[in-house]
């Protein structure tokens, strides 16, 4: 994991209907897999929009210091939200053809780097709930982008395909920043390189995986979970950090704040 970083965002405030969803949130991305884990509600969607440029900021920034659509670098941000509207009539070779039309790249190649080359000529209605999924990680890294922004690539998954699809976007972090929501908590223990925690819309731990495991004294990430998402460690934390510098922001006293139709942002 390199301390290059790639993509940072400086005191980000996202507001619906006058609640905070995310609450001047600080934090750097470098190359690797960067896991952003929290309960339902926490602003994890949210964020990773932001990061994308799919959503404005209400206040603050975000910078992409060496690459992304605000840099002036050719080089873009890869996008997969959880609610991807491809077409059921395209196969997915023409489904990626249309995306590679806008950011560059093989079709071919990219469904051979997550494991769809013989799915290519499938049509996208006869491709089950994990297939789906590896295509729009297939789509997320055309053009080869120095970010790739992954909501809850494994939601619903069988174990078997949610394991197939966290490699496959463990792999675009060799050379890129991978930013990636999650669940699977396992899954993050395995491949994530960093971790972040949202609480209440705020940063409540953020920095290297081992890191932080040495430091709460806790084996694993859902152990990790416990202790910080559900505030039972009682740590109190300075604002400002990120996943790359290792700082940490917002804390366990953070107001709690449920808004049907927002709080699942």
């Amino acid at each position: 994991m390199s301390d290059r970083t790639l993509a940072a965002l400086d005191g980000v405030t996202r507001t619906y209907s006058g609640v905070a969803v995310l609450d001047e949130v600080s934090l750097s991305v470098g190359t690797g897999v960067t896991a952003v884990i929290g309960p339902n509600g926490s602003g994890k969607s949210t964020l990773l929009g932001v990061l994308s440029g799919a959503v404005e900021p209400t206040a603050g920034t975000v910078r992409y210091p060496e690459g992304g659509p605000r840099s002036g670098s050719e080089k873009r941000v890869g996008y997969l939200p959880q609610r991807v509207p491809f077409r059921d009539g395209f196969t997915a070779r023409e489904t990626l053809g249309f995306y590679a039309a806008l950011a560059g790249g093989d079709p071919d190649a990219a469904l051979a780097a997550v494991g769809l080359s013989d799915a290519a000529g499938k049509r996208v209605a006869d491709l089950s709930g994990g297939m789906r999924r590896l295509l729009g990680i297939a789509q997320a890294r055309l053009g080869d982008p120095d970010v790739v922004v992954l909501d809850e690539p494994t939601s619903g998954l069988d174990p078997e395909m949610r394991e197939r699809a966290f490699r496959a976007a463990a792999r675009a972090g060799d050379d890129a920043a991978v930013v990636v929501s999650s669940h699977d908590l396992d899954l993050v223990d395995a491949h994530a390189d960093a971790v972040v925690v949202l609480r209440r819309g705020r940063v409540a731990a953020a920095g290297r995986r081992e890191r932080l495991l040495d430091e709460r004294g806790v084996d694993d990430v859902a152990a990790l979970y416990r202790a910080v998402a559900a505030g039972t460690d009682g740590a109190s934390s300075p604002a400002g950090g990120g996943a790359e510098e290792g700082g940490e922001s917002g804390g366990a006293d953070a107001e709690s704040v449920h808004v049907t139709g927002v709080s699942d942002r």
